[in-house]
């Protein structure tokens, strides 16, 4: 019988940036994202399955599994994941704090290495990002196209919030992690605690090889929270005093951007000593122990009675927001940046708020395509320092540890899991 155009055309042999490439789906598969299109796609010369750590129900550790390989979409790019943060927020998802997807991979600051883009993906972006560049992803995937994105307000995409976070999707309403038995599985951010992970070319940055994959996986959530937080929420500007309440991974990130900025004063505000001594090797110029002294009125006594003009909620927690209202001076920003459980609520007081102008900020995090290669130059000039920020180093298999540790407060700044060699 004699074969059609279609079934003939389903053994592609393509070469992309020199790296030579083998699928075994046919181009019609391209619309319809079945994960058995996903079955037969691999890397030649790779493999054609990976691990993931898969998040399955609260209270239920993490667990590695065998996925088919994830085949990348247009202007999607297939990253061999080198390195994966391990973030609060993620930790919220884990206990039930905050509803998602299920099951699903975690992971949502990533460093790799380009091996793949999906079909019909733009020559511009190929040749930004051509096969075997080091490339560090951003945790806030922008679509590019949506009335926030145009209004270059990309991290406050609707796609992303609408899909990824709603869905644990990508913007076609479909994941791209499947087990080898077919079974979905949903993907936070890009689910990047997983050997291979697909990121959209818009939330990419190319890492230049100065920088280690490593300690640069911070760059894409903590530093990028942060970055976001002063940069756009707060208006920093130089001279300014801020305060950054909770200083882990991305208070800590927070205390450096401030400096990275110019602030004057850089008070670091925590519970644990050690976390606090941490802090001044980060640029803090003060530290306070909020469990021995009182935050707010140590904050005033070092701004000469005023308050700062800029104070950073990172922890998500009641008594840390009314902390940060208190703590600014009049006509001073109090920026949120600390998720929380979906229970949490804060109280200001009214009266202060109108008649002192104090203006109470959300920010979630930078703009990809602005930012991010913005933050890589600061990493990359010696701005902003990774190695003190990094506090502890895990293989892959003990993740779930690190996320133990992480919720214990063990961990003085960010911990890393290193995926691939």
């Amino acid at each position: 019988m004699a074969m059609s155009a279609s079934s003939s055309s389903c053994a592609l042999l393509r070469r992309i940036g020199g790296a030579l490439l083998r699928r075994s789906f046919c181009a019609s598969a391209e619309a319809g994202g079945d994960s058995a299109a996903a079955a037969g796609y691999h890397v030649a010369g790779g493999p054609s399955y990976m691990r993931g750590a898969v998040f399955w129900e609260p209270g239920r550790p993490l667990t590695l599994e065998e996925f088919r390989m994830p085949r990348p979409k247009a202007s999607e790019l297939l990253i061999k994941t080198k390195a994966c943060g391990v973030c609060h927020s993620d930790l919220h998802v884990m206990k039930g704090e905050i509803p998602f997807t299920s099951p699903c991979v975690v992971g949502h600051e990533i460093t790799g290495e380009v091996v793949d883009h999906g079909m019909h993906t733009p020559a511009e972006i190929i040749n930004r990002f051509p096969v075997g560049s080091h490339v560090v992803g951003a945790f806030i995937m922008p679509c590019g196209n949506c009335f926030y994105c145009v209004k270059g307000q990309e991290d406050l995409c609707e796609s992303f919030f609408a899909y990824n976070r709603a869905k644990g999707t990508l913007y076609d309403g479909e994941t791209r992690l499947f087990l080898r038995n077919g079974k979905p599985v949903y993907m936070y951010s890009m689910g990047g605690l997983a050997e291979y992970c697909v990121v959209p070319a818009n939330a990419l940055a190319v890492l230049p090889n100065s920088l280690p994959y490593t300690e640069s996986a911070i760059l894409g959530c903590a530093v990028f929270t942060a970055y976001g937080a002063l940069r756009h929420a707060a208006e920093m500007r130089a001279g300014d005093s801020v305060a950054v309440i909770g200083v882990g991974g991305v208070g800590s990130s927070c205390l450096q951007i401030a400096k990275a900025f110019g602030a004057s004063e850089v008070i670091a505000v925590d519970v644990l000593d050690e976390k606090l001594q941490n802090a001044r090797t980060l640029g803090a110029t003060h530290t306070v122990n909020a469990a021995k002294e009182d935050a707010v009125e140590r904050i005033k006594e070092i701004t000469d009675g005023r308050g700062v003009d800029v104070a950073v909620e990172a922890l998500g927690k009641a008594l840390t927001f009314a902390q940060c209202t208190k703590s600014v001076r009049d006509g001073g920003k109090a920026v949120m940046i600390g998720l929380a459980a979906t229970d949490v609520v804060g109280e200001v007081d009214i009266t202060r708020l109108v008649r002192r102008q104090v203006k109470i900020i959300g920010s979630y995090g930078a703009r990809a395509r602005q930012d991010l290669p913005q933050i890589v130059k600061l990493a990359e000039s010696g701005a902003f320092n990774l190695q003190n920020t990094i506090s502890r180093k895990c293989k892959f298999e003990e993740a779930n540890g690190a996320y133990e540790d992480l919720n214990q407060g063990k961990i003085v700044g960010r911990a890393v899991v290193e995926i691939m060699e």
